[in-house]
């Protein structure tokens, strides 16, 4: 209850969630059908990166900053999307900016101050619901959706801040993929050390789970537990194209983001075949 984004808008971890994002929605909407998108930690929509948190972390200088002006080709979409928005836009409004009339967007914010801003700003919209709720509660109580729509992309970003929360996106990872089996399910996860991520993976591994594809940004080696060594996105069922898609946004992400310390580099891997 305590993590506001706007302390960290725009850093790395953003660029590279929110540029595989963008693919993925694109991607999904290859097909005609309604698309039914679940946000569950979606902050506040939008975030000033001239304001004080955003200034004092200085984050977003070492992230989408280093992006704005004549991006690489992979990225272009993402900083289109973000060049036109304005203020550096959360995961919510890059979603919404994208939805055709026929899909929809449910937003869970659980922080009582960011749920009422985000509120205000999706007020009236048909397209989005916002919910204040617990983003693992969202889960089982979301999916499948209630409308109809038969296809879901589902974006699972916590703060990590409680010791727990690996275990608690593991079980949240069971829960969406057996209520909902084909939906896509996207998950960013902070890379300190490998050991949380080992253990991660295996019990994903262990709970049956198929088709698991991981897309990770190392901007220095993954030694240093106290340290933001570098972000991944693990994505349940991905699109056709995904593992082919995603290397070059990788890619250009390390040669703008990347100050070439020991130990940068990306890396796409298979945790668990279809």
């Amino acid at each position: 209850m305590n993590y506001r984004h706007a302390f960290h808008a725009g850093n790395h971890g953003d660029c590279l969630k929110h540029a595989l994002l963008v693919w993925l929605l694109a991607a999904m909407q290859r097909k005609p059908g309604p698309l039914f998108v679940l946000d569950t930690h979606a902050g506040i929509g939008q975030y000033d990166l001239a304001a004080t948190p955003a200034t004092r972390t200085g984050e977003a200088q070492r992230g989408i900053l280093r992006l704005l002006r004549d991006p690489p080709a992979p990225l272009a979409a993402y900083v289109a999307l973000v060049n036109q928005l304005g203020l550096y836009p959360g995961s919510p409004a890059l979603i919404r900016a994208l939805l055709r009339p026929q899909d929809r967007l449910a937003a869970c914010e659980l922080h009582p101050e960011d749920h009422a801003t985000l509120r205000r700003h999706f007020a009236r919209d048909p397209h989005v619901a916002v919910h204040h709720r617990s983003a693992w509660e969202a889960l089982g109580a979301l999916l499948p959706p209630t409308t109809g729509e038969k296809r879901a992309l589902v974006l699972i970003d916590p703060p990590y801040e409680a010791e727990d929360e690996f275990d608690q996106l593991a079980t949240a990872l069971a829960t969406a993929n057996r209520r909902m089996k084909g939906a896509v399910l996207a998950a960013w996860y902070p890379i300190k050390h490998r050991a949380p991520l080992r253990a991660l993976f295996a019990t994903l591994q262990a709970a049956g789970i198929r088709d698991i594809v991981t897309a990770e940004l190392h901007l220095r080696a993954p030694l240093d537990p106290t340290r933001l060594n570098g972000s991944g996105l693990l994505v349940v069922n991905p699109p056709y194209g995904f593992e082919q898609a995603a290397p070059p946004i990788l890619e250009a992400l390390l040669a703008r983001l990347s100050n070439q310390e020991e130990g940068a580099g990306t890396a796409l891997a298979r945790i668990a075949d279809e």
